[in-house]
């Protein structure tokens, strides 16, 4: 038996991890994580994870199991390491995932260890994720814990898991990650729990309403920058390269785009995003194929770089492409991919997988990336 804290969200996933490690035999108490200090008026039910009902809905879910149950404020934590850089991000002209930093600044380098200073042996998330030791499932903490994708397609967490690391994954449980999302919910009415039915939250937690660039407009100054085609004629204004990512279609305000010689209007993207000259790159699709790229802090889930061929997944849910790691001196690295993908911001996540697809090897933050167009992106 092991002592674990749960991080219950107040949705159904964390709430069923509780019930699943309860019934395996554990000595399991609930915290909810006070992260976003959001304003009451600004809360929206059903979106984000930060809201005053989401803490009482963990609360009655841990009432109805009989567990200890906890909040505890880190909405300092949060504020510092997720919201400012999340927003600092977008500044800079990258894209970053929220999810991940938090996964890496709150949920482990905080939740985890402050859980380790109480005597807890592991924290166990609603994740659907699997972790997998000596080819059996794991159900202890314990070394050698190998990350895997989950066993509901659809629902897979591992790409915003593969922070962690080695030393981290031994004291992380991830019960929910053998079911899907249909039998987690059926196990919740079979429990008794009122999240059984409650919708997936698909925002980000600290922008409930969804309006990102709303979110960014009262935080990041506005700097006028031009939108220009490949060749740097004219097509437009912007207030703030912030407003843009790699790859976006909708919202560019090109409505007087000049046709091609044939009279068609072609759909125009965001190829790049050039912050110190304020200029915001247009082009078209595939323009926006990228053959590499370039990481230069990752983190390999396994303690080592990954050798032979590997998989590269660069969107939560989006496919994998075969590929394989070069390192390229210290501790970066490049991917090569045997098909382009298009679309990478530098920002985004670029998370490896072993050739089958599987096993989450870890991966990294993408700082350099390739551009068919002859623009090649990199931070600074």
């Amino acid at each position: 038996m092991a002592r674990v804290l749960v991080a219950m969200s107040g949705g159904v996933d964390s709430a069923v991890a509780a019930a699943l490690l309860l019934d395996a035999g554990h000595d399991v108490t609930g915290v909810h994580l006070k992260l976003a200090d959001l304003p009451m008026d600004e809360q929206v039910p059903g979106h984000g994870c930060c809201t005053l009902d989401d803490a009482q809905d963990a609360r009655r879910c841990a009432q109805v199991l009989g567990i200890p149950y906890y909040v505890w404020d880190m909405a300092e934590v949060f504020e510092r390491e997720v919201q400012t850089p999340f927003a600092e991000s977008y500044a800079a002209g990258t894209t970053p995932n929220p999810c991940i930093t938090c996964n890496e600044r709150v949920k482990y380098a905080a939740l985890l260890d402050r859980a380790r200073a109480l005597g807890f042996d592991a924290l166990a998330t609603g994740h659907h994720a699997r972790l997998v030791r000596d080819g059996h499932v794991v159900v202890d903490p314990g070394p050698g814990a190998e990350l895997h994708r989950g066993a509901d397609p659809r629902k897979d967490q591992s790409y915003v898991l593969y922070v962690a690391t080695p030393e981290q994954l031994a004291h992380t449980l991830l019960p929910v990650g053998e079911l899907t999302k249909d039998r987690v919910r059926e196990i919740a009415t079979e429990r008794g729990l009122r999240v059984a039915d409650k919708p997936d939250s698909y925002d980000v937690c600290f922008i409930p309403d969804g309006d990102t660039a709303g979110y960014l407009a009262e935080r990041v100054p506005a700097a006028p920058g031009p939108i220009v085609d490949l060749d740097g004629t004219p097509l437009g204004e912007h207030d703030g390269v912030w407003r843009f990512t790699v790859g976006q279609r909708r919202g560019l305000g090109l409505d007087n785009t000049p046709p091609t010689p044939d009279g068609r209007v072609e759909r125009r993207f965001v190829v790049d995003v050039e912050p110190s000259t304020r200029t915001v790159r247009t082009g078209p699709r595939e323009a926006l194929a990228c053959r590499w790229a370039e990481v230069d802090q990752p983190t390999w889930t396994t303690g080592t770089v990954p050798h032979g061929p590997i998989r590269v997944q660069v969107r939560a849910h989006g496919r994998s492409v075969p590929g394989r790691v070069e390192p390229i001196g210290d501790g970066a690295v490049r991917l090569e991919l045997d098909e382009p993908v298009h679309g990478l911001a530098l920002g985004q996540a670029a998370v490896v997988y072993d050739a089958e697809d599987a096993h989450c090897l870890g991966g990294g933050r993408v700082v350099r990336a390739e551009r068919p167009a002859g623009l090649p992106l990199a931070v600074g």
